[in-house]
């Protein structure tokens, strides 16, 4: 059976339980980090020597990155097919790989700070500063994002792929930041539709935290 260690208030752990769910996949989820503990374990570091979640093992194979995970789990798991999270058209494939690197490297970062001072700093200790500043820089790159949905229904094009399942954890976090929204359209179309995803349910209905 597919063990993931990791809490699931953690955004990486999103990615690989969504992926799981979408793919129906039988697993054991082990509570890991934050509050849980158990990085700094031996058997932890053995497996992650970054002492980071999330961890899967699976048929012999240890493998942490949450965005690798979820291209294994696709890749091993999901079938063929135009609808296949895992795309067979390589160029397709390519789109989805460029958004989940995107998803890492530019939203996500923007994201964390703002997430953190409204969700684990005390109010007293929270400053506002970053907070308006991560919106700002938030919102710009969502400008990206939703001119890229305009003219097409998922991040890699017609289908959901797993392109989308990064992308989704993030844009989801945002939403549940207690702070205005400026209009993306397209953004709002598209998250809507994976809310109602069977893989996305964990997700969406998880408190941000």
């Amino acid at each position: 059976m597919l063990k993931i260690w990791g809490r699931l208030n953690s955004v990486n752990v999103q990615k690989v339980v969504w992926c799981a769910d979408e793919l129906a996949l039988d697993y054991e989820r082990i509570d890991t980090g934050g509050a849980f503990g158990g990085t700094d374990t031996e058997h932890f570091r053995a497996m992650n020597p970054n002492g980071l979640i999330p961890v899967i093992e699976n048929e012999g194979l240890v493998l942490w990155e949450s965005n690798a995970i979820v291209r294994y789990l696709c890749a091993r798991y999901a079938g063929n097919g135009d609808t296949a999270l895992w795309p067979q058209d390589v160029q397709t494939r390519a789109h989805a790989d460029r958004w989940m690197d995107w998803q890492t490297t530019a939203l996500q970062p923007q994201i964390g700070p703002a997430f953190k001072q409204l969700f684990r700093t005390p109010i007293e200790q929270r400053d506002m500063a970053v907070v308006h500043q991560g919106k700002l820089d938030i919102e710009k790159k969502l400008d990206i994002l939703d001119a890229h949905l305009a003219n097409q229904a998922y991040v890699a094009g017609a289908h959901f792929t797993m392109g989308d399942i990064p992308l989704g954890c993030s844009v989801d976090r945002w939403f549940k930041m207690p702070l205005a929204h400026q209009a993306h359209p397209n953004v709002a179309r598209w998250y809507s539709q994976l809310r109602l995803r069977r893989g996305a349910q964990q997700v969406v209905v998880h408190p941000a935290s």
